[in-house]
């Protein structure tokens, strides 16, 4: 009796996990397809919507997309708006998230919960009073404007990331510098932000990648074709051209894609690295 019910126990179980399995292996494919699409297609001279390997091999897709007008101007654009704006959030995050994190307040709470409020307000529901603040105040089509709005959309949810990775770092290496003659501003800089390095390298990434695939914003409010970034002049390949030439979108996706990539790796070290802050408050 007891033989036969461990026997029906691991069957269920292993039916389970067989059925687990499956289920993570649809998923997977449901995101390698897309990617396999892009990669063949960049190197296939007649490409299409169907996933193949290519008949031969060439680069022409990759020459044709390389000119300044198409992807090294709008990458450009996109690397001075997302860079800045990352810049301006992480800057803003960490000087918002220390007293936050350091001085207990009865506001603390309600800001928080407030700060939280914003990132659930739909992009599409406030871009219209930001475009006619922005004809006021003169910032419409200048990419310092497309930068503020940027940081000013991402900061929210990246005060909530600083302020629990800063909520991580001990208190006593702050009263130490401070016993030293350090101020505030020296301890956030020099003991904080060094020792939350994986907090930041999380922020910076998270940013710069939002900023990065957002089409709509710079849509809305940039109106010169030089100043458009590649996540808007990526549009132009679906039909302004045009017949959809499936190659040199696939070539441009890949290009399009290489710096967020190249920032992921750069940081990864630090991501995948811990705080280790047991043997800084011991003795």
């Amino acid at each position: 009796m007891a033989v036969s019910t461990r026997r029906t126990l691991t069957s269920r179980r292993t039916s389970r996990r067989l059925a687990a399995d499956a289920g993570l292996l649809v998923v997977a494919a449901a995101f390698a397809l897309p990617l396999a699409w892009v990669v063949l297609s960049a190197l296939d001279p007649h490409a299409d919507l169907k996933v193949k390997v290519p008949d031969g091999l060439t680069l022409d897709n990759f020459d044709a997309v390389l000119k300044p007008d198409i992807t090294f101007t709008p990458l450009l654009n996109s690397l001075i708006l997302c860079g800045g704006g990352t810049l301006l959030t992480v800057v803003c995050a960490a000087l918002a998230a220390y007293p936050l994190s350091r001085f207990r307040s009865r506001l603390n709470r309600p800001f928080l919960l407030t700060i939280l409020f914003a990132t659930c307000l739909p992009i599409t529901a406030i871009m219209v009073p930001v475009y006619a603040l922005f004809v006021r105040v003169n910032l419409i089509d200048t990419l310092q404007g497309t930068i503020f709005f940027f940081a000013a959309s991402q900061l929210p949810f990246a005060i909530w990331l600083m302020k629990n990775f800063m909520d991580g770092v001990p208190r006593e290496l702050e009263e130490a510098a401070w016993t030293d003659g350090a101020s505030a501003f020296q301890s956030l800089v020099r003991i904080v932000l060094p020792l939350m390095g994986p907090g930041v390298g999380v922020v910076t990434v998270f940013s710069f990648v939002m900023m990065w695939g957002n089409f709509f914003v710079p849509f809305m409010l940039l109106l010169t074709p030089d100043q458009m970034p590649a996540s808007v002049s990526i549009n132009d390949f679906f039909g302004n051209r045009g017949t959809v030439v499936y190659g040199q979108l696939a070539a441009f996706s890949v290009i399009y894609s290489t710096p967020v990539i190249l920032l992921y790796v750069l940081v990864s070290r630090r991501l995948g690295g811990g705080f280790a802050l047991g043997g800084a408050v011991k003795g």
